[in-house]
């Protein structure tokens, strides 16, 4: 008795290069460029900081950081999908093209939110994840969905949360924040609103069709040129007026000999920028009491064995 053959289904391997081909959207979706800036604003705020973390927990906290930026970045994307679809400058955003669902991002947003403030709970202190954790909030809750489409002043207020990462940098070394990191936070604060204000000028037509109420659609260009003259006066003045202190310009100095000391590659960079305040005559006369051999060493080279005995 011959009993008739029953195909089987063939059993289906999920495709690795599909999920290589995606990878890619769900990068765009958390912003990179936006999260190199919190990476590098977070990384300042850690390097100031009174108290130096281990390598190790100072690299997953700055990996933690710029990972709760592009959370926020795909939480911001997964909301404003709507107007993203009518504005040419995000039109080319993986929803709106359909590289990515809205419940893709929203899930991506809370796991990759939730790992980087777990990330930086583990590596450092409860103070820097919370803190993280009301910046997302704050982006996503305050900004994108209250404010962005209710008022023109949606930046202003916003731009808080782009301006904490050197606040949460600080913070994940010391526990606790000061007036150094407030400092940082302030000149990204004032400079945020100016910058985007730029841009809208350029884009005025996009945030009218999305219904965005940006300075140039609600109060036209001449009133937003102004607001942006009086921005970046403000942040330049206030910026200026602190390098001016001389104790401030003591310290710049004493941290660009640091970094041409201790890392190569910045030399350029420091020797530039103490051409730039102090001229070829830097402030050798700043003494360190606590040790004479830096003090001499901070000297020109022909007064260095002045007043020392043989």
């Amino acid at each position: 008795m011959n009993t008739p053959a029953i195909p089987l289904p063939r059993p289906r391997l999920t495709s690795r290069s599909g999920w290589a081909e995606r990878l890619p959207h769900f990068i765009n979706l958390a912003k990179p460029r936006v999260m190199a800036l919190a990476l590098f604003t977070a990384f300042v705020g850690l390097m100031i900081a009174p108290i130096r973390l281990e390598p190790l927990p100072a690299f997953i906290a700055i990996l933690a950081i710029a990972a709760g930026a592009g959370a926020a970045g795909a939480l911001n994307m997964w909301y404003d999908a709507d107007i993203d679809a009518v504005m040419a400058r995000t039109a080319m955003r993986p929803i709106p093209r359909g590289k990515v669902s809205k419940a893709e991002a929203l899930v991506f947003g809370l796991v990759l939110g939730a790992i980087a403030v777990t990330a930086l709970a583990l590596a450092t202190n409860l103070a820097a994840a919370a803190l993280l954790a009301c910046t997302i909030l704050f982006y996503v809750v305050v900004y994108t969905a209250w404010l962005k489409r209710a008022t023109q002043q949606n930046i202003v207020i916003g731009g808080a949360a782009g301006a904490l990462p050197p606040v949460i940098g600080w913070v994940a070394a010391t526990g606790q924040t000061g007036p150094e990191p407030l400092a940082l936070f302030l000149i990204i604060f004032l400079w945020t609103p100016p910058h985007f204000w730029a841009l809208a000028l350029n884009r005025t037509d996009d945030y009218a069709r999305a219904g965005v109420p940006m300075p140039p659609v609600v109060a036209g260009r001449a009133a937003t040129t102004r607001q942006i003259l009086i921005y970046t006066g403000l942040l330049v003045s206030r910026f200026g007026a602190a390098l001016g202190t001389r104790a401030c310009r003591r310290d710049l100095w004493r941290d660009c000999r640091d970094l041409r000391r201790g890392f190569p590659l910045a030399r350029t960079s420091a020797t530039s920028l103490q051409k730039h305040f102090w001229g070829r005559n830097a402030p050798y006369a700043v003494k360190d009491h606590r040790n004479p051999l830096i003090s001499q060493q901070m000297r020109p080279p022909s007064e260095r064995t002045k007043g020392v005995s043989h």
